[in-house]
């Protein structure tokens, strides 16, 4: 999407400013007619294959119907949404764009400067009510993270980005393979998916929610180590099989320590003990100076703003596409994770193993895989496998990847190149849209895949693939 110009208008909006860009979603600022000021948040489907666009669509469909049936103080407003028929604007004719109320900023850019305890206990607070009337109203927030908790201009918390909130059918709920690595509890790494999608229920807020507790306080550090999100979601596995205890940042003071690690409870039946009422409850009968609300002891957002860093610890949290290829646990689950802007997920098994690829080619790659941990080995060991897809305009799903696997060092031939396919980001935040057609050895159910250019440092001269034409 090329930028929009300050005054553009879109139904009775007027566009003022850019905000953020990602994935497949641009939000700017933008006023009314009558000076209030919105978020014009725009929901992109040019260039997209029709499986992707229904994506869109329904990503929409379900912030829409949610922001109707919902209204609270600690949940963002939906104002209006629209579809626009632009086509002098090709980028833009098809779009839609949901309109809500105007945030400062975000949780996410609060981190850097930590908190002290009166702040982090109006914050929590804030975000426990709003979850609790999610859960209490039947809902499950389904992406909740810093990123999703917005602050307004009087420093006080709402919740957004309901497109992946879905409402409970008794005790749980379906809803697309997605989601943020670092904010998924140990059981969504093995859930199955079905027709529906995957099971989800109100005890993966919690654990989210116990993330964020221990952010909120260590200056944005996650209590499961590691450089990536990949490796902390090994580190996640490991707690959850007991294999490793839960470690806190010493920052987090000893209330919010407990709270947190009862959020962390590493099974769905034990977290499920601690609803987002019952926690709040704990809150509020501490009945401490430092729950006071915004306004009075709480910090305004000016206050807010001037205690960021120029820079600091920031470990941003990409809700960006990830590769099915991704390594570690993900990949010993059977599983593989795509985030999104909102994000996606999906599974691969392990498949075969990969050998000598025919010559005649019309190059050679090494494959290369950015975990290092994975890098050093040479053990083919299947938790740190790579995935080659079948078809590189589309997204990772279980139905788009082979059943041969690679690993850091395979030298494959490859034939051509692709240089605007489905965009990926790696483990560090390196994008591509470019992909690599590259053959697989006899005796393969296919003779060809696709690599993402991610997964090889190699640059090889080698021509264009004709498009393909998309699988169905």
């Amino acid at each position: 999407m090329e930028p929009l110009p300050p005054g553009h208008r879109v139904g009775r909006w007027e566009v003022t400013a850019p905000i953020a860009d990602g994935g497949w979603s641009t939000v700017y600022a933008g006023r009314s007619a009558g000076g209030e000021d919105v978020a014009l948040k725009f929901l992109l489907t040019e260039g997209l294959t029709p499986r992707q666009a229904r994506k869109v669509a329904d990503t929409a469909r379900r912030e829409v119907e949610f922001g109707r049936r919902n209204r609270h103080p600690r949940l963002i407003r939906l104002l209006d949404s629209l579809v626009l028929s632009e086509p002098g604007h090709p980028s833009l004719d098809g779009a839609i764009v949901l309109v809500m109320e105007r945030a400062e900023h975000s949780l996410r850019n609060r981190l850097d400067a930590g908190a002290t305890e009166a702040e982090g206990a109006r914050l929590i607070t804030e975000i426990c009510e709003g979850l609790a009337h999610l859960h209490r109203t039947g809902w499950v927030h389904g992406d909740l993270k810093p990123d999703n908790v917005l602050l307004m201009a009087d420093g006080s918390v709402k919740l957004s980005d309901f497109g992946l909130t879905t409402e409970l059918t008794g005790t749980h709920a379906y809803a697309p393979p997605m989601g943020t690595f670092d904010y998924l509890p140990p059981e969504r790494w093995k859930a199955p998916l079905g027709e529906q999608g995957v099971r989800v229920r109100p005890s993966a807020d919690i654990w989210a929610l116990g993330i964020m507790i221990h952010e909120v306080f260590a200056s944005g550090s996650s209590p499961f180590p590691g450089a990536t999100p990949v490796s902390r979601a090994a580190a996640t596995q490991e707690y959850a099989d007991g294999r490793a205890p839960l470690r806190m940042d010493n920052a987090v003071p000893p209330f919010w320590r407990e709270l947190a690690a009862d959020c962390l409870a590493p099974t769905h039946a034990e977290r499920a003990a601690h609803t987002a009422e019952s926690l709040l409850a704990r809150i509020t009968a501490r009945q401490e100076p430092e729950a006071e609300p915004a306004g009075e002891a709480g910090h305004s957002a000016g206050d807010l703003e001037a205690a960021r860093p120029a820079a600091g610890r920031r470990r941003r949290t990409r809700t960006a596409l990830v590769a099915l290829a991704a390594c570690g646990v993900v990949a010993a689950a059977g599983w593989s994770y795509i985030l999104r802007d909102g994000g996606s997920a999906s599974a691969a098994g392990s498949g075969e193993r990969a050998t000598a690829a025919p010559s005649g080619a019309a190059g050679r790659i090494r494959v290369f895989n950015v975990e290092q941990r994975c890098g050093d080995r040479t053990d083919r060991n299947p938790d740190c496998s790579l995935g080659l897809a079948i078809d590189p305009l589309r997204p990772y799903t279980i139905d788009n990847v082979v059943p041969t696997r690679v690993w850091h060092g395979d030298v494959l031939a490859v034939d051509c190149q692709l240089p605007d396919g489905v965009s990926i980001v790696d483990e560090t935040g390196t994008w591509s849209g470019q992909w690599y057609r590259v053959r697989l050895p006899h005796g393969s159910a296919r003779d060809t895949a696709w690599l993402p250019a991610v997964r090889t440092k190699d640059r090889p001269a080698i021509p264009r693939c004709p498009r393909p034409t998309p699988v169905r």
